[in-house]
């Protein structure tokens, strides 16, 4: 989830600095608007992972150990999430359609931050969810304490038993991302073995009803294949887009353009990270653990987003000395912007 009321706050300052402006105390501005509750943007409860993607800093710069978080942790954690309420979300995607001009029933990649994203907790980090065998038990905790969910998975790890459960839960959504039709980065010919699986899945939701949807992804490197991947699930109940490749600054490559990479960083003030360790980390991209700032094991949420570490971090951001941020990110924070 990410604090939707943060970005409606602060969208009329955002412009301004997007447009070259120099407001006056932005620093303080997004302090003082920022949410004092937590939002948790996503829990990587496993950073196992049987791919070896190219793209993926996983598998060339990680070193933390591979781990699988402790069922009590996410156990801990999961009692302090609450959802969006109903009235906000519906002045969120009112805001969102007027402000970015975006259906909110459109199939792209601003659209899927806008109206999925946004809402949903995320439940992979720089792993696999199905490899973590409570994952299902994880998606029926969430259901029942009202918070949708959502996780990114490899079409390779798809045993229908685990789908169905997750399904059977509560899963909101479920993503299988594809690289190639032709060749694979991944480090195996995927297409061809992973297209009846991904059938399967659907066939299997269609029989039994299930209510979670299937999105279908590729991810951008340069190749022209997406039209035929469309026609590949043409006639199925998927929603299906084209997502750019991030990680640029590691691999080369045109920065993405979507509304999430093209606005100033809002992470720090808007949402929270969980690693598999049971560290709150400063984001989703931080595939190492490199800034803790909090340990979800023994602190609450709401002490580890008020701490003097979490502060430091926002401030970090517009002094330049974070490291990562600044110069292994693909988004530019806001002290960049006010150069």
């Amino acid at each position: 989830m990410i604090d939707v009321s943060f970005y409606t706050k602060t969208h009329s300052l955002k412009k301004s600095v997007m447009a070259g402006g120099k407001p006056q105390n932005v620093q303080k501005s997004l302090e003082w608007l920022r949410s004092k509750e937590p939002i948790v943007f996503n829990i990587e409860t496993t950073n196992a992972c049987n791919m070896t993607c190219h793209f993926c800093p996983r598998t060339t710069l990680m070193t933390r150990p591979v781990k699988t978080m402790d069922t009590a942790v996410f156990m801990k954690i999961a009692l302090q999430l609450k959802p969006h309420p109903d009235k906000l979300w519906a002045e969120w995607v009112e805001f969102a359609e007027r402000e970015y001009n975006v259906p909110r029933y459109e199939q792209s990649e601003d659209a899927f931050f806008l109206y999925i994203l946004t809402r949903v907790l995320v439940l992979h980090g720089y792993g696999d969810p199905l490899l973590d065998p409570h994952m299902a038990d994880y998606v029926g905790i969430l259901t029942r304490a009202g918070v949708p969910s959502y996780f990114s998975c490899n079409p390779m790890n798809i045993h229908l038993g685990k789908v169905a459960n997750c399904f059977e839960n509560g899963l909101t959504y479920i993503k299988y991302s594809i690289d190639s039709l032709k060749s694979s980065a991944r480090g195996r010919d995927a297409f061809k073995a992973d297209y009846p699986k991904i059938m399967q899945v659907l066939e299997m939701k269609a029989k039994k009803g299930f209510k979670t949807k299937v999105i279908i992804t590729m991810i951008n490197l340069g190749q022209d294949e997406f039209g035929a991947l469309q026609e590949a699930f043409k006639g199925t109940d998927v929603y299906i887009y084209q997502k750019s490749l991030d990680q640029t600054w590691m691999v080369g490559g045109q920065k993405p353009k979507s509304i999430h990479w093209s606005e100033p960083c809002q992470i720090p003030w808007s949402s929270m990270t969980i690693n598999s360790g049971g560290y709150a980390v400063m984001c989703e991209e931080d595939y190492d653990g490199e800034v803790i700032l909090g340990d979800a094991k023994v602190q609450s949420l709401n002490d580890i987003w008020n701490g003097d570490i979490y502060t430091e971090l926002r401030k970090a951001h517009f002094a330049g000395n974070a490291d990562k941020c600044w110069n292994r990110c693909d988004m530019i924070p806001y002290g960049k912007w006010l150069k």
